[in-house]
């Protein structure tokens, strides 16, 4: 009946209808946007713009743009983000998220800490299985701060499900400050950790994060 009415419309009806059709996608489009920015979950909102990327050594085979432009999402590709504490990882992760969930992907940001709580809970509700389908509707998920607070055997077990539920599947962006030979120490298993590994690297990027704590040396204690 629309398109019928529309044969007659004259030519500034037909604009003023588009006009409100252009205006609805948009304001569906922002409430998405919206929407996916209060479940990702991110601690503070951070922007790529204006971030410094001096102290980060990057695969030789890309640049900055890769990570900005979500480029490594295409592919379900990996981010190892490692390096001491305050040298600017978290800002990064959270940052992708926020640029993924500004273009409409779905994006989330746990700590570890706030993972293995998140899913010991489901598992203790009996809904851990609908808990990681509903992580997996995501195409990135954050895991930051691994290896930054002693987690138990079945934290561990927890973590290395989400994390190799995501293989292939989705991307992974991991914050850590413990080289991949110290892993074991996390998972509290040495054939848990090789798992894990295995999976990141093959199609993971190793960004190596080095300088100064920014929070030190911007600290109004001295």
């Amino acid at each position: 009946m629309l398109s019928q009415q529309l044969q007659h419309a004259t030519p500034k009806q037909r604009e003023f209808l588009q006009q409100v059709f252009l205006a609805e996608i948009a304001s569906r489009q922002a409430n998405r946007r919206t929407r996916l920015l209060r479940k990702a979950k991110i601690p503070t909102l951070k922007h790529f713009n204006g971030y410094s990327w001096d102290n980060i050594e990057l695969p030789p085979d890309i640049t900055r743009d890769h990570i900005t432009d979500l480029t490594f999402l295409d592919n379900h590709e990996d981010l190892v983000l490692f390096g001491d504490v305050g040298t600017g990882k978290t800002h990064l992760a959270t940052a992708a998220v926020t640029a993924a969930c500004a273009q409409g992907i779905p994006a989330q940001f746990f700590t570890t800490a706030g993972l293995v709580d998140h899913l010991r809970n489901a598992k203790t509700n009996g809904t851990l299985t609908r808990e990681l389908k509903q992580l997996g509707k995501n195409e990135l998920l954050v895991i930051d701060e691994f290896g930054y607070v002693p987690i138990d055997d079945d934290g561990a077990r927890l973590v290395f499900q989400a994390i190799s539920d995501a293989y292939e599947q989705r991307s992974l962006i991991i914050t850590t400050n413990l080289p991949f030979t110290q892993w074991g120490q996390v998972f509290g298993n040495n054939d848990m950790a090789a798992a894990a590994i295995d999976r990141i690297v093959h199609y993971g990027r190793l960004l190596k994060f080095t300088g100064p704590s920014y929070r030190v040396a911007h600290a109004l204690m001295k």
